[in-house]
């Protein structure tokens, strides 16, 4: 009596088994020519971060830490830590991962900033994304490798796909939250004045919201990175590569240097986005 009866049985993972088939089977050049896109993108970010020399960018950070921060120190301290990444040997596995980070957070963008100004125009959108955000941002990251990799295989492109869906959300919502939270008295005046609903958007509603977004944009960056770290485990090079064979031979030592340079490129990245947040 106390087992749960066997004839109430949902067949979800069947229908789902059967969706992906079906996907896999009639839309594979779909999925080939978003992979080739996807592709592209971030092998132009990762040929830029690599072919630009660490004592060039290196510096660029630290001016980067002064002028966004405002603190001077915060820039020394950013080339302080960049340089104990490069003093571990992982600079050019740090700059690949960085280039995954960028490459993602540049789809998730694309994707999400619309998404958000569309649930905020519509209580009806919001209705239904909601609920979809939610189940995104509460399902195990480690699922979004499995359709990932039935999708495009090995490498690169599938471990940037799961981290772009991964990531996207806090974007939508802090876009949605930030447009719908603009005063609606700024609104009514630039209406007043004759303005289209596009110049309201671009010249009111996104100004206004632009600190809720930028908390958006920090979230989704920093989300992505913690997602491109696993998706390692399907073959995207990186650090998390590293953190995965330092687990499998147990060197310890390893293991905490390229965990301690993913932590580095997390202060830096976080430092920087949320800068953006707070300038008014």
């Amino acid at each position: 009596m106390v087992e749960f009866p066997e004839m109430i049985d949902i067949p979800l993972a069947k229908a789902i088994d059967a969706g992906m088939e079906w996907l896999l089977t009639h839309l594979d050049g779909f999925f080939d020519a978003i992979g080739f896109v996807i592709l592209q993108v971030v092998n132009a970010f990762e040929a830029v971060f690599l072919f630009l020399p660490w004592f060039i960018l290196i510096p660029l950070v630290g001016l980067a830490g002064w002028k966004l921060v405002g603190k001077w120190k915060s820039g020394i301290v950013f080339m302080l830590l960049l340089i104990l990444i490069g003093s571990f040997g992982y600079w050019e596995l740090a700059m690949r991962t960085l280039a995954l980070v960028i490459a993602s957070v540049f789809f998730s963008l694309l994707m999400g900033i619309p998404l958000g100004i569309q649930m905020a125009r519509s209580d009806r959108t919001q209705s239904i994304l909601q609920p979809i955000l939610d189940a995104m941002q509460t399902m195990p990251s480690f699922v979004y490798l499995i359709p990932a990799l039935m999708f495009f295989g090995m490498g690169k492109v599938p471990a940037m796909f799961a981290t772009i869906i991964y990531a996207v959300p806090p974007v939508i919502r802090l876009t949605n939250v930030g447009i719908r939270t603009v005063d609606r008295e700024a609104v009514e005046a630039s209406q007043a004045f004759g303005a289209t609903p596009r110049q309201v958007l671009f010249d009111v509603q996104l100004p206004l919201a632009k600190p809720s977004i930028m908390v958006g944009v920090n979230q989704t960056t920093m989300m992505a990175l913690a997602m491109v770290v696993m998706g390692s485990m399907i073959g995207a090079k990186g650090l998390g590569m590293e953190v995965l064979i330092a687990i499998s031979r147990i060197e310890v030592g390893q293991g905490f240097e390229a965990g301690l340079s993913i932590v580095i490129l997390a202060i830096i990245i976080d430092r920087i986005t949320h800068s953006f947040s707070e300038k008014k």
